[in-house]
Formats: C-alpha cells, sequence, structure tokens
C-alpha cells in the first residue's frame, strides 16, 4: 500500500475556519505530544491483515509512518507549532513483529532529537528481555496492550494480564515510564482496574504512569467514579488523546487537577475525519461512511477527529479558567519534565 497523499488531509475550508476561530489561541507555539504511534503496517503479521480491524485506517491511509510524515501531518493541523512527542509502536493484534517494531520506532524517534519513545511489549517477555530491549534501542519506557492479555480475553482482562509485574519491576527501577491503555467495559471506573492502579503504582514507586485517553474515559462518568481514588498518586498521569467530550475532560482536569494531564494526539488517529461520541456507558468512533443521519440541514462534512479533541479539550477546560502558564504546561512542560525525568538506559 502506498502512504497517504498529504492533498488528501488539506484542510477544507470547515478545518479552516475551526482552526482559525476556535483553536489557534489555545494550542500554544510549543506542543508535546505523548501519544504519536511510529510503525509499519508490515510489522502485523496477521495474513488476513487485508481484512482486518485497521485494514480500512491506517492500513489504507497510513501504511508507514516516519517521523518527516508525522511532522508534515503536524504542519498541516497545526500550521506554526514547535512539535516533540513521546512515540511508540502501533499495537497490531497477534501476530505482530515486535523486535522489528521496536527497532524501527527507536530509529525513526532518534531523527526527533530531545524527543522520545516506548517499546511495545507482550506478556511472555522476560525481565531481560525488556532491559536489553531499553539499553539497545534507547527508549524509556514501556508501551503493553490489552490485545496480548494471557488470559486471551482483550476486553475484560486485569491490567497484570498484559503487563506482569515482572515487567513494572523493570521500569520501577530503572524508573521508565508506562503507557497504559486500560482494558474492561467500564474502563477506569471498573474496581478492579482502581485496584490494580492503586496499588501498583505504590508498589513500584520508581514506574511512571501514563493512563491513556483519559484512563480510557470517552465521557464522563468513568473518571468521575475513580478520580477520588486516584486524585495524589504521584507517579501517575493522564492523556487527552482522541477524547472529544468536553464533560470527559473536565471531570479529568477537575478530578485529578490539570497539572497531572498532558496532550495526545493517538496519531495517526488525528488526521482522520470523525468524532469519538459518547452515549449511555458506550463510546463509538464516528466517521464520514459509517453512519446514514440524516444532515441536510445543517453542513454535514466532517473536520478532524485532532479537532473534535481539541474543542473539547479548550471546552472542558471553561470553568476552569486556564491561566497561560496552565495551559502551556498541558501541552509542554508537564510531559517534557516527565520524559527528562526518565534516564535513557545506555
Amino acid at each position: 500500500m502506498a502512504a497517504i497523499d498529504l492533498a488528501d488531509i488539506a484542510p477544507t475550508d470547515l478545518d479552516t475556519r475551526v482552526w482559525q476561530e476556535e483553536l489557534a489561541d489555545f494550542v500554544p507555539d510549543k506542543v508535546f505530544d505523548v501519544h504519536t504511534h511510529i510503525y509499519r503496517w508490515a510489522f502485523d503479521l496477521d495474513p488476513n491483515r487485508a481484512t482486518g480491524p485497521f485494514a480500512g485506517n491506517i492500513g489504507r491511509y497510513f501504511p508507514e509512518v516516519t517521523w518527516e510524515l508525522a511532522d508534515e501531518v503536524d504542519a498541516v493541523l497545526m500550521p506554526g507549532r514547535r512539535m516533540e512527542r513521546l512515540a511508540f509502536p502501533f499495537p497490531f493484534p497477534k501476530p505482530c513483529d515486535f523486535e522489528a517494531s521496536n527497532t524501527y520506532a527507536a530509529a525513526e524517534v532518534r531523527k526527533g532529537g530531545t524527543s522520545r519513545g516506548l517499546m511495545l511489549t507482550h506478556p511472555g517477555m522476560s525481565a531481560d528481555d525488556i532491559e536489553a530491549t531499553v539499553r539497545r534501542t534507547g527508549l524509556i519506557g514501556l508501551k503493553p496492550y490489552r490485545f496480548y492479555a494471557s488470559t486471551g480475553d482483550a476486553v475484560q482482562c486485569r491490567i497484570t494480564d498484559f503487563l506482569p509485574e515482572h515487567q513494572i519491576a523493570v521500569a520501577d527501577r530503572l524508573g521508565l515510564i508506562i503507557m497504559m491503555h486500560v482494558s474492561k467495559r467500564d474502563a477506569i471506573a471498573d474496581p478492579d482496574n482502581i485496584e490494580d492502579m492503586l496499588r501498583l503504582s505504590d508498589k513500584y514507586p520508581g514506574a511512571k504512569w501514563i493512563l491513556a485517553h483519559c484512563a480510557r474515559s470517552y465521557s464522563a462518568w468513568a473518571i468521575e467514579k475513580a478520580a477520588a481514588k486516584l486524585r495524589g498518586l504521584p507517579n501517575v498521569w493522564y492523556d487527552t488523546s482522541t477524547v472529544c467530550e468536553s464533560d470527559a475532560l473536565d471531570a479529568l482536569y477537575t478530578g485529578v487537577g490539570v497539572d497531572r494531564v498532558m496532550y495526545g494526539s493517538d496519531d495517526m488517529i488525528g488526521p482522520m475525519r470523525g468524532k469519538y461520541v459518547a452515549f449511555g456507558k458506550a463510546w463509538a468512533y464516528l466517521s464520514p461512511d459509517n453512519h446514514s443521519l440524516g444532515l441536510s440541514h445543517c453542513d454535514s462534512r466532517m473536520t478532524y477527529v485532532r479537532y473534535e479533541q481539541l474543542r473539547a479539550m479548550k471546552r472542558g477546560a471553561r470553568q476552569l479558567g486556564l491561566t497561560t502558564a496552565q495551559r502551556e504546561a498541558l501541552f509542554y512542560g508537564t510531559a517534557r519534565a516527565l520524559v527528562d525525568s526518565v534516564e535513557v538506559p545506555q
């Protein structure tokens, strides 16, 4: 598959209006994106990948993400901003080429100067495997994923089903970052996830956790339930990647403290058009091609997922009245300080 022609994601007049009228004055000059995927579609070793769950999006549009492509996409969507990143491979379902994924991501990250990367893990990796990989590649943490759960249940697995404690112990000893996408239907609101985060963050204080996608709270109810128990954990942060509901961002900012929250894009999801919408106790990706809504009464075009996320980040912060310093920390300073606190393994 050929890589996307960037002309395909060129801003429409709608995108330009959203950026100029709503977002340009919100996004600071310097941005640190803590959730970027750098990968090749070829690392998905599923012989049926052409008809698999990712074939219609990243397989079609972004089959190979280089550092240069990430820079080009950011230049289109966030013109004039200086970008740094925390990047890691895409967690293709088994079989996945983990070694090639990590080697490739590390090589691309090195192009980014002060940017850094994480290694993709599966629970079968030994402590020695983990340490050898971070020392070989210079990656500064772990990216586990629920697809690789040892139970075989990617929906209802616990954290240690896909990130066993012997791996967390390495992160603790070396002071590494863990990018955690919690599982379970109730996400971070599930009592098992709350219990696990309290226990594991206390037992392994040297590990630095980032709970992705507002702790997988695509609407407010999950983080509202969990925040009171998670607030104040000294080694837990949160990223905002692809969360498009302003009430979820408000619940995160006020529940755990805006000083623990960092911008992330989940690219290459951000440049796709659509929005993650919440309803009931559920959430789903709404795109131009997967609905039959009657929209003749309005401009039916969709803007970028990233713009919908940035809208939510901005509007979710209204009641806080973010200062300039807080906004700059949300987009850059908090992430930069966290990444700088990790010594690159030698």
